[in-house]
């Protein structure tokens, strides 16, 4: 079900190491309470999304940068061992890699900070640097982890190249200017970052259509809205098609985002099919929420066969 061709998928975004606290609930100010559980993991979006697609069988080139610290040889050393090219790995001399304090309370919900560290050295030069890789790419994924003026590069290019981009625009920047991605093909925020982009209101089905159509007339190729619980649409100058959500019980919602993204992209290269993409995507975004950790609770393609012939797609 999952397999068709591999996809060739490059990421330019970033790397973090997740620090994940295990909570009852947060402190109140001045409080000191005791946590139940701790982890250290890999995350960063577009490490994540880079994971995600690997296991399910893509291959996947990661344009990043970390920090000369341990953390940096962990990230490095976790990419090799997913199948992941690395040749475009740098390192930033006297800074630390990103990092990520992650809580998470006992119902799965996350609250999550980031301290971009060398992400923030990833830049257009880089891009350039990377060109022959990233031609060569069915699909180029970008977050909003590194710099602004990184990302738009990346659009601007690799619409010279012809290679269909992904962007992930988390954590929306307010100087995000969407002229800037006239030449984006995928655009999949949430309500509060669609909101935010378009300038309109997004809280009800109409308004979320309303201001997904837009972006696409300021030039954004196709609009992906991921509404949580609720599942996605998809909006573009054909109609709007509803995703709808799996329903699983949680244990521990962090990186959903991102491997719904992954696997999205997955999909999409290795089908060429939209609504196929995102409706597997969905499913494998569920299966995520249903172990700890983020790059780890990621299923393989033989787990998420399994899974989705326990949760089969609906008419």
């Amino acid at each position: 079900m999952t397999h068709s061709r591999p996809g060739r998928i490059a990421v330019v975004g970033s790397n973090m190491v997740d620090l994940v606290t295990y909570i009852t609930r947060m402190p109140a100010p001045g409080e000191t309470l005791e946590a139940p559980d701790f982890e250290i993991g890999c995350g960063g979006k577009g490490a994540n999304q880079a994971v995600a697609a690997a296991k399910l069988g893509s291959a996947v080139s990661m344009v990043t940068k970390v920090g000369s610290d341990l953390f940096g040889d962990n990230t490095i050393r976790n990419l090799d061992d997913h199948g992941i090219d690395t040749r475009h790995v740098g390192r930033v001399a006297e800074k630390s890699s990103g990092v990520a304090p992650i809580f998470v309370d006992p119902t799965g919900e996350n609250s999550i900070l980031i301290v971009k560290g060398a992400n923030a050295d990833l830049s257009p030069a880089d891009v350039d640097a990377a060109e022959a890789t990233l031609r060569a790419a069915d699909l180029i994924l970008m977050q909003m982890e590194v710099p602004l003026a990184t990302v738009t590069h990346t659009v601007r290019r690799a619409a010279e190249w012809g290679v269909r981009t992904i962007l992930n625009p988390a954590p929306a920047p307010a100087g995000l200017n969407v002229d800037d991605l006239r030449d984006l093909s995928f655009l999949i925020p949430n309500e509060s970052e669609l909101a935010l982009l378009s300038g309109q209101p997004t809280g009800t089905e109409a308004e979320i259509e309303a201001a997904a159509r837009g972006l696409i007339a300021r030039g954004v190729g196709t609009v992906i809205v991921t509404l949580g619980g609720r599942g996605a649409r998809l909006v573009s100058r054909d109609g709007v098609v509803r995703i709808a959500p799996v329903q699983v019980a949680p244990v521990d919602t962090t990186g959903a985002g991102d491997a719904f993204i992954g696997a999205f992209a997955h999909f999409l290269a290795a089908t060429g099919d939209v609504e196929l993409a995102l409706n597997r995507a969905a499913r494998y975004a569920a299966h995520s929420v249903t172990g700890r950790g983020t790059q780890k609770s990621y299923a393989t393609a033989a787990a998420f066969d399994a899974f989705c012939r326990a949760f089969p797609e609906t008419a």
